[in-house]
């Protein structure tokens, strides 16, 4: 494997949830090392012995750790485990990946880079759609922006779903171990305005965003129904959130346009 240039990093790591993502996990993890050192890969309890390839990659590789979870329990569930393992060697923060390469590996050093100049912030990816990108999906993902945008007072969230991002862990571990929420489909969009209202600043850089058809290895978990009835409920809870925090969030709106000159 063709190892990074670069000295690895102690504060920022490169974070991948992956359940049964498919032969294509392995292109995606070199492509992410191929950029950024270390990476680490929670593997969420996957059936499709993707474990074990995983693990005997980084055998060969210093930069590349695999956690295994014995069972799946959600992408959310699974960036808290990786989180709170990181944190507890010191890092600091997280690059979010997903394991089935609809992500832009090439765009992590600009997005660590952004992250390392503000670590107070998030560094939210913004999805730039191709032709490939399905319209129900790209349509679809406008509601839940909408209702991430008005529960924070459109505080910035660009996009509410699209999982590659940069997060400072801290932040998003303290918020995490106080909800029983956010740990499957429901913890991008929750995580972020969750963030917001603690007062984390986004920050948005445009990211491509790939769809990859099966014959090209694709593997999709996502069910149409099933995800927007966890999504709609997701927001309703956070709707009932926003209005009890609604005084403190207009008094920093209010604040921010003060202090801009």
């Amino acid at each position: 494997m063709p190892q990074p240039s670069r000295t690895p990093s102690r504060t920022h790591l490169v974070l991948i949830p992956s359940y049964n993502p498919g032969p294509g996990v392995l292109e995606t993890v070199r492509a992410a090392r191929a950029q950024w050192s270390p990476v680490w890969v929670v593997v969420d309890g996957s059936t499709d012995g993707s474990a074990g390839r995983l693990q005997a990659l980084a055998e060969q590789d210093e930069g590349l750790h695999v956690i295994v979870l014995p069972e799946n329990r959600g992408k959310g569930a699974a960036v808290l485990e990786g989180m709170e393992r990181a944190a507890a060697q010191g890092f600091t923060h997280a690059l979010t990946m997903d394991s089935d390469g609809q992500h832009p590996a090439d765009l992590i050093p600009e997005f660590m880079a952004a992250s390392q100049a503000d670590p107070g912030a998030m560094v939210l990816g913004k999805p730039v759609f191709g032709a490939d990108a399905p319209a129900l999906r790209v349509n679809g993902r406008k509601v839940s922006n909408w209702w991430a945008n008005f529960e924070t007072l459109w505080m910035g969230i660009g996009d509410s779903l699209y999982g590659f991002r940069v997060y400072p862990m801290a932040s998003l571990i303290r918020i995490m171990r106080g909800s029983r929420w956010m740990r499957r489909f429901d913890f991008d969009p929750e995580a972020v305005v969750r963030l917001c209202w603690a007062g984390v600043r986004p920050i948005n850089l445009a990211a491509p965003v790939r769809y990859l058809s099966a014959s090209e290895g694709g593997v999709s978990h996502f069910r149409y129904l099933r995800d927007n009835v966890l999504l709609t409920g997701m927001h309703t809870r956070l709707f009932f959130g926003f209005l009890g925090r609604l005084p403190a969030l207009l008094l920093r709106r209010l604040s921010s346009r003060r202090d801009i000159p």
